[in-house]
């Protein structure tokens, strides 16, 4: 079981940055693929990107150059670095571990890009 954590979202002004960030409980969280999903209002849930355990990531072509996911194994935590942000990168941002037929969600953290 492994219960995840986000939090550092907020209010930014178009061109910011905001850091998530995604801690999890249990153990083996170097094993799991992290990744970060978001959902805006009325819109479904879309992947922003992913992780492995291996550190390889990929990104949704919406975001590519812009957001850069890392994790600190040692610290049991993944991070989504977001800059350049704008207005459509709105949304509540979800983080979720994945191993084999194993998948877990965090509660969500809502970002606003507004000025």
């Amino acid at each position: 079981q492994v219960q995840l954590v986000e939090s550092g979202g907020g209010l930014v002004q178009p061109g910011g940055s905001l850091r998530l960030s995604c801690a999890a409980s249990g153990s083996n969280f170097g094993i799991y693929t992290m990744g970060w999903y978001r959902q805006a209002p009325g819109k479904q849930r879309e992947l922003v990107g992913a992780i492995t355990s291996g550190e390889n990531t990929n990104y949704a072509d919406s975001v590519k150059g812009r957001f850069t996911i890392s994790r600190d194994n040692a610290k049991n935590t993944v991070y989504l670095q977001m800059n350049s942000l704008k207005p459509e990168d709105t949304a509540v941002y979800y983080c979720d571990a994945k191993w084999r037929f194993s998948s877990y969600w965090g509660q969500g953290t809502q970002v606003t890009v507004s000025s």
